[in-house]
């Protein structure tokens, strides 16, 4: 039987980013999917219209209904929606101390909506220390979660030690953007990894998600974070080479 890997994310109507995109990835590498919702939005290619949250004991039931069924071998937490679910997301990361759990704090959306309050990723931070094998975000989520903004590779190494001393947890942060490159630094708390990719030049959504999800997969499969890492590059990589534009806004993976 497959190992199961369970998304804790949003909903994309698209299925360009969220659970319904971190399903595909789990499914293409040879994994089965589960997905518990934290919020429903309305969006399209163009933009987040309007972000429905689910309750915390909404979110909890449904957790509890598959963890009371089916062995979890790998944990996505995505977009939480609000603040409200971040002791649920805590409780879900605490009960399953024995396998791989990937965070992508997911903060706003390319097209500038919010999608956790600002002033909750302090406790987010907080309630999520050491109870995760990595966290994954992108530049700008960087910045927030430091209180400063990432512009060059130098910032991206002093935001990944903040960041690391301030939850405990390695950080791989992704999409730095410098001249024809696209760099994702990994630090484990003792030494940075650079991994550095020609940049595409595509208006891409779901890219993070992407990657968050494919990186759960190669660590559940065995791979050291630095391996993990490389191989989460490269399969996203040629999924935006492969990305078409399907509406009249991002191309989607």
């Amino acid at each position: 039987m497959r190992k199961i890997l369970l998304s804790v994310a949003g909903f994309d109507p698209t299925s360009g980013a969220g659970a319904s995109l971190d399903l595909k990835v789990f499914e293409l590498l040879d994994f089965r999917g589960m997905s518990v919702l934290t919020s429903l939005t309305v969006q399209n290619s163009q933009s987040v219209k309007k972000v429905h949250n689910l309750t915390p004991e909404f979110l909890m039931e449904q957790y509890k209904a598959l963890q009371e069924d089916v062995p979890i071998s790998g944990i996505k937490i995505g977009m939480l929606g609000w603040g409200k679910n971040i002791p649920v997301i805590k409780t879900i990361l605490t009960d399953n101390p024995d396998v791989q759990r990937v965070v992508d704090p997911v903060f706003k959306s390319s097209s500038g909506t919010w999608l956790l309050e600002q002033e909750a990723i302090p406790d987010y931070i907080s309630q999520i220390r050491g109870n995760a094998s990595l966290l994954t975000p992108n530049q700008e989520e960087a910045g927030l979660m430091v209180g400063r903004k990432v512009q060059s590779q130098e910032d991206m190494k002093a935001a990944a030690e903040h960041i690391y001393s301030i939850s405990s947890i390695p950080c791989f942060i992704t999409g730095g953007v410098f001249s024809d490159q696209s760099v994702n630094l990994l630090y484990d708390g003792k030494k940075f990894y650079f991994f550095r990719k020609e940049r595409l030049n595509k208006k891409i959504h779901g890219t993070g998600c992407f990657l968050s999800s494919s990186l759960l997969a190669y660590l559940v499969k065995g791979n050291s974070l630095e391996k993990a890492c490389h191989l989460a590059t490269e399969i996203t990589h040629k999924a935006i080479k492969g990305a078409s534009q399907v509406g009249r806004g991002q191309h989607l993976i």
